[in-house]
């Protein structure tokens, strides 16, 4: 019987590929956002203040860590949507095999680097010496678990490469609930503290990991892998690392240039730093549809850019653009009319709801040109063109810098800078995404050989189990 767990996008409804593809990536990403702020009540109920404080302070290296291994899982899924929209079943499993080749070692390296130097790392970083010991072991156990998380975003980056978005939502969960779960044993009833938090989380990722590819090798033949298959092919593996690395470093500048930003904030005090945490909060779940449908871009580009289907490509940013367009407006009297009441379900202070309300409006005038990041940037990712990853990372660097320092020490703005920085950010960057893609190099891009316009996808063979 024909299998439903891939999703050829070179045909059909570019919107309803778009809108089916998002919404399991949606859920999921959403979920992830609740797990953790399930967890971070956890720890600071129930560990302490300070075990909370080195939990946070290790929150951008992890995500530092993580992001040299997604960054090639993207590739890697970049490739693959590529070959499966040109038809090339074998090159889409010789992808695979050599996926868990560059995978494996790049989780290797950054786990051994990570867990050797925690300590450096954060001391480097002046973090406060009350929690220096458990950051330390927080940092060494996640870092320990890094294997785990490459494996599972690669399998993730494979299916979704393939159409499949549910699949890994399904695991996802898993995931977050077997961690909440550990995190309460550990910490209630093995009173293991900080270490228990971190080992439960590598405990879900091992879990989830080992789970994923269990069920690609039992239900999808493209990971069912001959020995000819199975061989090192060096043109893989480094158009994978092409593609990857570019990412990876993306979101390493990115972290960066939020690092810098956070520094300014510190700078204006306690009530200013609350003010910014609850809106950074915020800001993030706003910016889970522009992620989700971002990735289902990506996708569809991948698979008719291989399928040599250039005007299915724009038909997707057009269609992605207005699904934006009708979000970020659909939240401005969300935001303008109950922005009072979001903040503060996340704090209690009158001085940091007020605050928050202002913040939150600044920034919500500029939420169309956030999505207008994702979207672009997505389309060229999937064309093949991730080296402008890189420009977009140094795009948001050089103007958190910038802007930050500026605007701040304007008198009549003051830490109302920090905000209209985020604004003015996300506004520059949007620009320089859409003159990339409107100088139209992507369309040259293409990394496999197209399909002839008649050709299925891959072979009847392989849609069966």
């Amino acid at each position: 019987m024909q299998v439903s767990h891939t999703q050829d996008m070179t045909t059909g409804s570019v919107t309803g590929h778009l809108i089916r593809f998002s919404l399991p990536l949606l859920a999921g990403n959403l979920f992830q956002q609740l797990y953790n702020m399930v967890d971070s009540i956890v720890v600071g109920n129930y560990v302490g203040a300070n075990a909370l404080a080195a939990v946070g302070a290790c929150g951008s290296l992890n995500f530092l860590f993580f992001a040299m291994t997604s960054g090639v899982a993207i590739g890697v899924g970049i490739l693959i949507s590529q070959f499966f929209g040109a038809g090339d079943t074998a090159q889409v499993k010789r992808t695979i095999a050599n996926s868990i080749y560059v995978l494996g070692v790049i989780s290797v390296l950054v786990s051994a680097v990570g867990f050797c130097f925690a300590r450096q790392i954060l001391v480097f970083l002046s973090t406060p010496a009350e929690i220096l010991a458990d950051a330390t072991i927080y940092l060494q156990t996640t870092c320990a678990g890094i294997v785990a998380v490459a494996a599972y975003n690669g399998i993730s980056a494979v299916l979704r490469a393939l159409g499949d978005s549910r699949t890994p939502l399904i695991f996802l969960i898993l995931a977050s609930v077997i961690n909440v779960v550990l995190d309460l044993v550990f910490v209630l009833y093995f009173h293991a503290g900080v270490f228990g938090v971190a080992l439960a989380t590598i405990f879900a990722q091992a879990i989830s990991a080992i789970s994923c590819i269990f069920y690609a090798c039992r239900r999808l033949p493209y990971f069912r892998l001959s020995p000819a298959e199975r061989a090192l092919d060096s043109g893989i593996i480094v158009r994978s690392l092409e593609i990857g690395t570019p990412v990876a470093l993306q979101s390493s500048l990115i972290a960066i240039s939020c690092l810098v930003l956070q520094s300014v904030v510190n700078g204006f005090g306690p009530t200013v730093v609350a003010v910014f945490t609850v809106t950074s909060r915020i800001e993030q779940l706003i910016q889970q549809p522009y992620s989700s449908l971002s990735t289902a871009v990506t996708t569809l580009t991948g698979q008719n850019i291989g399928a040599g289907k250039i005007e299915r490509v724009r038909a997707g940013m057009r269609s992605a653009t207005w699904i934006t367009l009708a979000f970020s407006l659909g939240m401005l009297p969300v935001i303008w009319f109950f922005g009072g009441a979001i903040v503060a379900a996340f704090v209690k202070e009158p001085e940091v709801i007020s605050m928050g309300i202002t913040a939150l409006r600044i920034t919500s005038v500029c939420y169309f040109p956030l999505g207008m990041i994702y979207m672009p940037r997505a389309l060229l990712n999937g064309a093949g063109d991730a080296r402008f990853a890189m420009i977009n990372g140094l795009t948001e660097v050089v103007c958190r810098i910038v802007f930050s320092n500026w605007l701040t020490h304007i008198a009549a703005l003051g830490c109302w800078g920090i905000w209209i920085t985020s604004g003015a950010t996300w506004t520059v960057t949007a620009c320089v995404c859409l003159a990339r893609y409107f100088g139209g190099k992507w369309k040259t891009m293409r990394l496999v050989a197209a399909r002839p316009a008649d050709a299925a996808p891959q072979p009847p063979a392989e849609r069966r189990t």
